[in-house]
């Protein structure tokens, strides 16, 4: 098989995997009333139904993983099994969560589980050399967990969160072509096309929400993948850290103004800068298509930089997620601005 087919012929294969098994997960849904129903806290207005980000998860264990283990640079197979292990066990927390609410210790607890287990896959070969880096397991775990919350978290409004995963994966693999990994690149472009599948349906307005299932596995996904990424080049940390920023900010932000305003964090609530602007009159198209222009017009270009510029790329990183952070202040307070007026008007 030729380097281009081996980019190609599994991005094709779990496109349409991803979009089979959405299909499959509609009729599901509709049959056991597996529907997110409008509420205070939710973004939409008619009862929709959810899971659909299984056909993701099929498709990345299906696609994604056999590449990663048996194209050229591969990862060991036995890690791969591993990962794909993870994956799968977030995706049944997620799965077992969208059917009916689940506890938040034993969801966390898996959380952890998995996390420590690709963290620990990913230091096994430096710490071979250096026991000490032992110490850098806890710093990954927390991200990693939190990746699968912030991620799961984010997915509250139509198509934002496959938009941004589509974004960040089609990052991964530009990043792991230029390194010549062709099993990484095929990999993260699988992962994409998977996310492009189940695109097709949850554009505004969604016929289908991703769920649990597929939003916790995308979280886990993007941070083993950068991972990956890292352990090759140390460097590329930089520029990881900068295509997924407007996520990261937008949730550890929200997320601290909760727990500093002391609400409680973990529950649902309509709090982020997505859902703001969505609140404040932007449709889900619209709010959507602002995440992405400024991933096309300020992350894309920072990315770049930090890898055309490495030693430089740490000072990318920190501009990026401080203009970030600037903004989603000045968005934050314009959306409550607008929504004042709004009732003032009425």
């Amino acid at each position: 098989m030729s380097a281009t087919a081996a980019l190609i012929v599994p991005a094709l294969c779990a496109f349409v995997i991803s979009v089979a098994v959405v299909i499959a997960s509609l009729a599901y849904a509709h049959r056991h009333g597996l529907l997110d129903q409008p509420g205070q806290r939710r973004s939409h207005v008619q009862p929709t139904p959810r899971g659909g980000g299984v056909g993701i998860v099929i498709a990345v264990l299906l696609c994604a993983m056999p590449s990663l283990a048996v194209l050229p640079r591969a990862w060991p197979p036995a890690n791969v099994i591993a990962l794909s292990l993870t994956l799968l066990a977030v995706a049944a927390v997620g799965w077992r969560d969208d059917h009916g609410d689940l506890p938040v210790l034993p969801r966390f607890a898996v959380h952890l589980l998995a996390s420590f287990a690709v963290g620990a896959m990913l230091m096994w070969p430096v710490a071979q050399t250096d026991p000490k880096a032992w110490a850098w397991l806890i710093v990954i775990v927390l991200v990693f967990a939190g990746s699968i919350n912030a991620h799961n978290f984010m997915d509250g409004i139509d198509a934002i969160l496959a938009l941004q995963a589509l974004f960040v994966l089609s990052g991964y693999a530009l990043l792991a072509h230029g390194l010549g990994a062709i099993a990484l690149t095929a990999a993260c472009l699988a992962s994409a096309a998977a996310c492009l599948g189940f695109l097709l349906f949850n554009l505004p307005p969604a016929r289908i929400f991703m769920g649990d299932v597929g939003s916790g596995t995308l979280g886990l996904l993007i941070a083993a993948l950068a991972g990956l990424l890292v352990q090759r080049i140390s460097a590329l940390l930089w520029p990881c850290a900068i295509l997924v920023s407007a996520f990261l900010v937008d949730s550890a932000l929200t997320l601290a103004s909760r727990v500093l305003a002391q609400k409680r964090w973990y529950t649902a609530h309509r709090e982020h800068l997505y859902q703001w602007m969505a609140r404040a009159g932007g449709s889900h198209a619209k709010t959507d298509g602002a995440y992405v222009l400024w991933n096309l017009i300020i992350v894309a270009p920072a990315a770049w930089a930090a890898v055309r510029w490495p030693a430089y790329g740490l000072v990318m990183c920190i501009a990026v997620y401080a203009t970030s952070a600037g903004v989603w202040w000045c968005g934050k307070r314009a959306c409550l601005h607008a929504m004042r007026g709004t009732r003032h008007a009425a």
